[in-house]
């Protein structure tokens, strides 16, 4: 045999070997891609986000933000499924009844975890033990206090002037039970007694009634508030929490304005069915966390006016149960009561 062939064949031997090494290397990467540790490939298919509110509504932009981002990390679809109507109530139904696979997420505010099982006796769910929460990703202000931009009052001074001589003012939420609805009970209980409650199922609704002159005040998150006072549709008489809003910096809170008990912060949360797999757990919440830290779902909570958190679930569980003593105190202080 000559130099050559056998040079040739002994090329070719090494060449073999290095292309089934690399094929098991690449096929080893392959499955460990496929097969994250754990998790089982999760997620192999879509996954749906149930968000608080109506489809069009701010936790639902909200949540189509973190489902874009959800997508573009996971490579499968994530699909934004509102289930609008009762407080909340049947969103955090419907998670709590999915099964606890990890595929079906909520995203919503203290509401469904906090106001429900304080005003209502009966729930079709458990708040404490239907679910997994996953991470508190924000935290804020809570809804503002405006009236049309023709209402002759622009604060609570002037607001308590007013209802001096018209006892019998009306204010809209999106809903009974809403921490909208509290500070309006509380309003109510400490400044102006003659306020009378109007549940609408969104927040536009009730806003669009009270630029017709249908009513008289209402609630907004900031964002809202932000934007319509901007357009001279609104104004906004006052800010709930222990400090002034960042995108309504101008307008005081209540406390500074006189009036204590509004110092409660709102949050955005998310949760999945109890009894998930512990790895789906922590990779839901790592995904979470890295969605949060984009530009996108960043600039739609601060538009919302709250700030960015995503903090861990033990984190979120403590800040919850302390929530739940400071919402009872206001429930007791604004005097609301439901029945089932």
């Amino acid at each position: 045999m000559s130099c050559i062939r056998r040079a040739w064949q002994a090329h070719a031997r090494i060449a073999a070997r290095a292309l089934v090494a690399a094929s098991l290397a690449w096929l080893a990467a392959g499955a460990a891609h496929a097969q994250p540790s754990g998790t089982g490939g999760f997620p192999s298919r879509p996954v749906r986000i149930i968000p608080y509110g109506p489809g069009g509504s701010p936790i639902d932009l909200l949540a189509r933000a973190y489902a874009e981002q959800l997508r573009l990390a996971w490579g499968q679809p994530v699909v934004v499924d509102p289930k609008p109507g009762a407080s909340g109530i049947l969103a955090a139904d419907a998670v709590a009844k999915a099964p606890p696979d990890g595929y079906t997420l909520l995203i919503t505010l203290q509401t469904t975890h906090i106001n429900n099982p304080i005003l209502h006796d009966k729930l079709p769910y458990d708040a404490a033990r239907d679910f997994q929460p996953l991470s508190q990703l924000a935290i804020g202000s809570g809804p503002v206090l405006v009236a049309a931009a023709s209402a002759p009052y622009s604060n609570l001074a002037e607001l308590k002037d007013y209802a001096r001589k018209h006892p019998s003012l009306t204010y809209g939420t999106w809903g009974t039970g809403t921490i909208a609805h509290l500070f309006g009970e509380l309003l109510r209980h400490e400044a102006i007694p003659g306020l009378i409650h109007v549940p609408y199922k969104t927040e536009s609704i009730a806003h669009q009634d009270m630029e017709a002159g249908r009513l008289d005040l209402a609630w907004a998150n900031p964002g809202t508030a932000r934007n319509m006072s901007q357009a001279g549709k609104m104004k906004v008489l006052g800010v709930p929490g222990r400090q002034r809003a960042p995108i309504l910096a101008a307008v005081p809170t209540f406390l500074e304005q006189g009036l204590k008990g509004f110092e409660l912060e709102g949050w955005i949360g998310a949760y999945a069915p109890a009894g998930i797999p512990p790895a789906v757990r922590d990779k839901l919440v790592a995904s979470l966390q890295a969605a949060t830290r984009t530009d996108d779902v960043r600039a739609r909570i601060v538009d919302l006016g709250f700030q960015p958190v995503a903090n861990r679930p033990d984190e979120f569980i403590a800040n919850a149960r302390a929530d739940y003593a400071r919402f009872k105190q206001l429930v007791d202080a604004a005097g609301v009561t439901l029945k089932n």
